[in-house]
C-alpha cells in the first residue's frame, strides 16, 4: 500500500511538472510558427519525437510490440493527434499563445468529462462537479468573457475549440488503448500514425528550406517542442490516463493556462493583468477540487 501511495505521489508530480513544460510550450509554438507552414511545423516536430522516444525506448530497454486488441485505438488516437497539431498551429498562427492556452486548457477537461459520461452513464462526483464549474469560470476569468463573449469565437480561437474537443476524445482512447501494451511503445506507436497522416501534406521545397536555417530560436524551439514537451511530458501524460482515468488526469490540464499566459508575458510580451492571476489561482483550485478524494485515499 505505501509502495502504491508512494507511486502515486510520483505520478502526481511528474504531470504537474508536464502541465508547466505544456505551458511553456505555447509561447514557443508561437514562435516556431513564424516560421513554418502548419503541416511542416508539425511534421518536424513529431519526427523529432519518434526519433528520440525510440531511442528513449532503446535505453529503457521496453519492449515496441503492443497487443492487437490495441491498434485500433492507436490508429484512431494517432489520426485524431494529427488533426489536433494541425489545428492548434493553425490557431497559433491565427490568435495569441496566451488566448490559446487558456482556451484548450480550460476546455479539455471539461469536455474530457463530458465525453466520460457520454460513454459510462456516470455523473462526475460532488468535488468533481465543483472543480469543473471552478474550471470553467476560471478560463471565464483568464479570457473575461464579460467584456466580449463574441471573443470565444475570434479568428484563431474556433481552432483552439475544436482542438479542445479532439484532444479530449483522444485522452478517451489513449487511456483505453495503451493498456494494450507499454506506455512508451504505445506513444511511439501513435506518433508515427500521426507523423503518417500529415506527410502527404507537406511542402517539400519549404522542408528543404528549413536545412538551411541557422536561427537558433528555430532550432531552439523545435527541440524543446518535440524532445521535451511532446516526447517527455506529454507521454508522462498519456500514461497518468491509463493510472488515473482521462477524466482525473485532464483535470491536471487546469494548472496550464497561468503558465501559458505568463510565459507567453515574458516571452512575446503578450500582456498579463490582474484576472490572469485569478483566473489561474481559480484553475488550480479546481484541480484541488476534482482529484480531493483520490489525494484523500
Amino acid at each position: 500500500m505505501a509502495q502504491k501511495q508512494i507511486s502515486e505521489r510520483t505520478l502526481v508530480f511528474g504531470i504537474v511538472i508536464s502541465m508547466f513544460l505544456w505551458g511553456l510550450s505555447w509561447p514557443s509554438g508561437k514562435v516556431l510558427s513564424h516560421y513554418c507552414s502548419a503541416v511542416n511545423f508539425t511534421v518536424y516536430r513529431y519526427f523529432i519525437v519518434i526519433v528520440s522516444l525510440a531511442l528513449l525506448l532503446v535505453f529503457t530497454g521496453v519492449k515496441l510490440k503492443i497487443n492487437k486488441a490495441g491498434i485500433l485505438y492507436v490508429l484512431v488516437s494517432g489520426s485524431l493527434l494529427a488533426v489536433y497539431s494541425f489545428l492548434f498551429v493553425k490557431g497559433l498562427q491565427k490568435g495569441t499563445a496566451g488566448a490559446g492556452g487558456v482556451l484548450v486548457t480550460t476546455l479539455n477537461p471539461i469536455m474530457s468529462y463530458f465525453i466520460g459520461i457520454v460513454v459510462s452513464r456516470k455523473l462526475p462526483s460532488r468535488n468533481e462537479g465543483i472543480g469543473l464549474v471552478l474550471g470553467l469560470l476560471a478560463g471565464s476569468v483568464l479570457l473575461q468573457l464579460w467584456t466580449n463573449v463574441h471573443a470565444l469565437f475570434d479568428s484563431g480561437n474556433i481552432y483552439f475549440l475544436l482542438a479542445a474537443f479532439l484532444w479530449a476524445l483522444m485522452s478517451k482512447f489513449t487511456s483505453k488503448g495503451a493498456k494494450y501494451g507499454s506506455s512508451l511503445s504505445f506513444s511511439l506507436w501513435q506518433y508515427l500514425i500521426t507523423l503518417l497522416c500529415l506527410l502527404p501534406m507537406v511542402n517539400v521545397a519549404e522542408m528543404q528550406a528549413a536545412l538551411h536555417i541557422t536561427d537558433f530560436r528555430f532550432w531552439g524551439n523545435l527541440f524543446f517542442g518535440s524532445a521535451i514537451v511532446t516526447t517527455l511530458a506529454t507521454t508522462v501524460y498519456f500514461y497518468s490516463t491509463t493510472r488515473l482515468g482521462a477524466e482525473k488526469a485532464s483535470s491536471f490540464i487546469f494548472l496550464v493556462p497561468l503558465c501559458a499566459a505568463v510565459s507567453s508575458f515574458l516571452l512575446l510580451d503578450e500582456h498579463i493583468y490582474l484576472h490572469t492571476i485569478i483566473g489561474g489561482v481559480m484553475g488550480m483550485t479546481a484541480v484541488y477540487m476534482i482529484n480531493k478524494k483520490r489525494t484523500a485515499k
